[in-house]
C-alpha cells in the first residue's frame, strides 16, 4: 500500500536521481535530434532523413520560420528542372547515408538559441572523422526549438545550409 510517507520518498528520490534530473524535456533540441537520428539509423540505416526538408509541412515542423523562407525564395530562384541548391542530406551529411550509431553533444545553450553536435557512427565507417560530425542551430520560436541552420564539412570543406541556399540567391 502506498502510504504519504512512501510517496514522498520517493517522489524526493526520482527528483534527486541524475538519470531523472538529466532526461531531455519532449521538445528541447536534444530530444528533436535524437528522435531525427533514431528514426535515421533504422533498419540498415540508409534510409536517410530526408524527411527532415522533404516537403513544406516537414520544413515548417523542423526549421524555423527564416530558414523555410530562405529555403522557399532560394528553390523559387532555382531554375525549372535543375537541382536545388541542397542537393544532398545534410542530416546524415551524405549522398548516400549510412547511420549505425549516434551521439548527440550540447555545445552550447542560452535562452533562446543553442547549438548542438551530433557524431554519426555508419556501418561502412569511411567517412573522415570531421564529416561524422554535424552541427545544429537552433531557436526557440513560439515557444518551440527550430533549427535555424545545419552545418557540418565534407572532405575538409565546411558547409552551412543557410550559406547554401544565400549564396545560390547570388547566382
Amino acid at each position: 500500500m502506498l502510504t504519504r510517507r512512501s510517496l514522498i520518498a520517493a517522489s524526493l528520490f526520482a527528483a534527486t536521481t541524475p538519470a531523472f534530473a538529466q532526461a531531455p524535456a519532449a521538445g528541447d533540441p536534444a530530444s528533436i535530434l535524437t528522435a531525427i537520428y533514431t528514426r535515421a539509423a533504422k533498419g540498415k540505416g540508409d534510409g536517410g532523413a530526408a524527411f527532415v526538408t522533404e516537403n513544406k509541412a516537414a520544413k515548417a515542423k523542423y526549421l524555423s520560420r527564416a530558414l523555410v523562407a530562405l529555403w522557399a525564395k532560394a528553390d523559387a530562384h532555382t531554375p525549372k528542372g535543375d537541382v536545388g541548391p541542397v542537393d544532398f542530406d545534410p542530416v546524415t551529411n551524405s549522398q548516400e547515408p549510412d547511420v549505425k550509431s549516434f551521439k548527440v553533444d550540447a555545445e552550447k545553450t542560452e535562452a533562446d538559441k543553442a547549438t548542438l553536435a551530433v557524431t554519426i557512427t555508419g556501418h561502412r565507417n569511411d567517412r573522415k572523422p570531421a564529416d561524422q560530425i554535424v552541427r545544429y542551430d537552433f531557436v526557440r520560436e513560439a515557444g518551440s526549438w527550430k533549427i535555424d541552420d545545419i552545418r557540418g564539412s565534407s572532405d575538409g570543406e565546411t558547409w552551412s545550409i543557410r550559406k547554401m541556399l544565400t549564396d545560390s540567391l547570388k547566382s
